[in-house]
C-alpha cells in the first residue's frame, strides 16, 4: 500500500503537538495542509487515525498505535536522509532542542550566538520545558538536563559550568527588619519565596556543609512557578517581602549590586552543571552533530 511519507510525518506532527494548529507551528506548514495529510492517510488506511473534537485532538487507539512505531522509523528516515548533509560545506537543517528554563536564561547565551554565527544555515529551535518529558517523543533532537534527570541509555555532554550552586539572598529591609538566620533551620521562621514546578510539587531547599545536608521545607507569601515566573519571586525579594533561594548566577547582579546580600553562604551548596544528551544512535543528525562538536570545542 503506497503512503507518503509527508502524510506520515504529518500525522505524526499532529500527534506529538496535541493538535493541528500546535502541529503547523512546530513543522511550519499550515494547518489545513496538515488536516488534509492526516485525511488523505486515513482514507489509504481505511481506518481514524485521529479523535477530533472543537477543543481538542486525540490519537485513537489505532493512531495511537501506529505513532508509536513511526517514531523511531521516522526518525531512521531522516537520519537516512540527513546523510547528505555530511557531503555539504555547510551542515544545514533544524536542531530542536528541550531545555529548563534555567539553562535557557543563565547557559544558553553565551553558547547560541557564537553557534549560529559559526554554523549560518542551521536553525535552531529551542523549546523550554522544566517537567520531565520524553525528549523523543516531543519531537527534539537532544535536550539539556541536570545529572539526576537524565534518561537511560542516552549519551551526555557536559554543557556550560561544570559547576552551579544554589545561593540564598534577602534585601537589606528584610534582614534589617527579620534578622539575619545563622542556620538553615532559621528560615523555618522566616518568610521565604518559593518556587514551584507544573506539577505542583515545591522542591525543598537543601543545604551542604562539611558533609552535613539540611532540608527545610519554609513557608512564605509568594510562591511562582519555577522557570516562568522566577523573577517575579526575585523582584519580591529585592523590595523586601522574604528569603529567595535560587540559582547563584541568577541572583548575582543583585548581590553584586547591594539590592541583595547573601544569607548562609557557607551553607550553599555547589552541583554538577548541565549536559546535553541524546540517543546513543549509530547517525546523528548533521545540525546536532555540529552542536555536539561546538560545545566540545569551548
Amino acid at each position: 500500500m503506497a503512503t507518503d511519507l509527508q502524510d506520515l510525518f504529518a500525522f505524526l506532527a499532529v500527534v506529538q503537538a496535541g493538535g493541528f494548529r500546535e502541529g503547523a507551528r512546530a513543522s511550519g506548514t499550515s494547518a489545513s495542509s496538515l488536516s488534509e495529510a492526516v485525511r488523505r492517510l486515513e482514507t489509504r488506511l481505511g481506518v481514524r487515525l485521529l479523535n477530533r473534537t472543537t477543543r481538542s485532538v486525540s490519537p485513537t487507539e489505532a493512531g495511537a498505535r501506529l505513532a508509536e512505531r513511526l517514531v523511531p522509523a521516522l526518525g531512521e528516515v531522516e537520519a537516512a536522509l540527513d546523510v547528505v548533509n555530511s557531503f555539504r560545506d555547510r551542515p544545514t537543517g533544524t536542531l530542536r532542542l528541550n531545555v529548563p528554563a534555567t539553562v535557557a536564561r543563565l547557559v544558553l547565551p553565551s553558547i547560541v550566538t557564537p553557534f549560529l554565527r559559526a554554523y549560518p544555515e542551521i536553525k535552531l529551535e529551542v523549546i523550554v520545558e522544566d517537567s520531565f518529558v520524553d525528549m523523543l517523543a516531543a519531537g527534539c533532537d537532544a535536550g539539556v538536563r541536570y545529572d539526576e534527570r537524565l534518561e537511560q541509555d542516552m549519551i551526555a555532554v557536559p554543557l556550560g559550568p561544570r559547576f552551579q550552586r544554589f545561593a540564598t539572598a534577602a534585601s537589606p529591609d528584610y534582614l534589617r527588619a527579620r534578622g539575619r538566620p545563622k542556620h538553615p533551620r532559621d528560615l523555618l521562621d522566616h518568610a521565604c519565596l518559593r518556587g514551584q514546578f507544573a506539577s505542583g510539587a515545591m522542591p525543598v531547599w537543601e543545604f551542604e556543609r562539611d558533609g552535613d545536608i539540611v532540608r527545610v521545607d519554609p513557608a512564605g507569601p509568594l510562591i511562582v512557578r519555577l522557570g516562568a515566573a522566577v523573577d517575579l519571586a526575585v523582584d519580591a525579594a529585592i523590595n523586601g517581602l522574604g528569603v529567595i533561594h535560587l540559582f547563584e548566577e541568577w541572583l548575582r547582579p543583585h548581590l553584586d549590586s547591594g539590592a541583595l546580600e547573601p544569607v548562609l553562604e557557607p551553607w550553599w551548596q555547589t552541583f554538577t552543571g548541565p549536559f546535553l544528551y541524546y540517543p546513543g544512535r549509530r547517525h546523528l543528525p548533521a545540525p546536532l552533530r555540529a552542536f555536539i562538536d561546538f560545545i566540545r570545542s569551548q
